[in-house]
């Protein structure tokens, strides 16, 4: 059992500190970053409050204020999980045996704000969860842990967190603190000529570029979904794209379409021209509008191919399934 100085926001810090509750574990108090005008109330802060647990709420976590307010837990341990705030070493070297991390990939790899959008959106197999000692650099600090997870070929942003990466820090978070506290850890530098860093995912990096292979456009698209949401102008119009398929074309198709042409409308989807082959778009999103299945939307706008084909036409030009291997 030790005796935890908590820094986190939102669901995921929520999470790890009732795990830590759970299990026994003295919470000291919990530093939260103030809540934004108009913003949904914090998670974390809600839980902590309704648990009477002491809360600290600092702009900033350089100020003398904050370091005060950390001195005054006498923790054996820091726990950040899910922190916006920059956190210098005056701050979390306090607690005994310092301060531990959360980073939803596998450090040094895509270190940065957006680290589980971009595997996804690069077409990486696999991701994971670090748990690393916090320093002055961004993500930079000493590894404690590792553990790794597959990304599957079609699994999006969302599926990928809420379903592996968000149970996997949990109890990521949980084990390294049980070696920091018990001795028993080892600290390995991270390999700085694998290093990687992408920025926040915002709309320019959102953008499809229907000129792009099929995968790279079918790859951002899970990257973003369910948010920001990966874009286009479709008819003029700017809509973020959700749900989707994508469909190999193998073979020359005339008509003289271009990359981002409508190839045909369904009942419930709108298929797109990508480099080799299509995007079958499913749930999208108009600007200033919410979410609606492809093909109302189509109907709506009276938007049509650019070809004359009929809603399963398209079918006739698509690549079809690999034979299962025989036995």
């Amino acid at each position: 059992m030790a005796r935890i100085a908590f820094i986190g926001q939102q669901d995921f810090g929520k999470a790890v500190l009732d795990a830590f509750l759970a299990r026994g574990d003295v919470i000291a108090g919990v530093f939260c970053a103030p809540d934004k005008p108009g913003a949904r109330p914090d998670a974390l802060r809600q839980d902590a409050l309704a648990l009477g647990l002491p809360v600290f709420s600092f702009a900033s976590l350089r100020s003398p204020e904050a370091e005060a307010a950390m001195r005054s837990l006498d923790a054996d341990l820091g726990v950040m999980a899910y922190v916006l705030q920059f956190a210098p070493q005056a701050f979390v070297t306090i607690p005994r045996h310092g301060t531990i991390q959360f980073h939803p990939s596998l450090l040094p790899l895509h270190r940065g704000p957006s680290s589980i959008s971009w595997p996804i959106a690069l077409g990486a197999k696999e991701t994971g969860v670090t748990i690393f000692r916090p320093t002055d650099g961004l993500d930079e600090g000493p590894v404690i842990l590792r553990r790794r997870c597959p990304i599957e070929p079609d699994e999006t942003l969302g599926q990928l967190y809420f379903n592996k990466l968000f149970p996997l820090g949990v109890a990521a978070l949980l084990e390294a603190a049980d070696l920091v506290t018990a001795g028993r850890h080892v600290e390995q530098p991270q390999d700085e000529s694998q290093a990687t860093y992408e920025g926040w995912m915002h709309d320019e990096e959102c953008r499809i570029h229907w000129a792009s292979p099929l995968d790279h456009v079918y790859d951002l698209v899970r990257g973003c979904n369910p948010a920001p949401g990966a874009w286009a102008l479709l008819a003029g119009a700017k809509v973020r794209i959700y749900d989707c398929r994508k469909h190999v074309v193998g073979r020359f198709v005339p008509g003289g379409h271009q990359p981002g042409d409508i190839a045909a409308i369904t009942d419930s989807s709108i298929l797109l021209w990508a480099q080799g082959g299509l995007l079958e778009v499913l749930t999208l999103r108009p600007e200033g509008g919410a979410k609606m299945k492809a093909g109302d939307y189509a109907r709506q706008q009276g938007l049509r191919p650019r070809d004359a084909v009929t809603s399963d036409g398209w079918r006739s030009f698509v690549r079809p399934a690999a034979s299962p291997a025989s036995g």
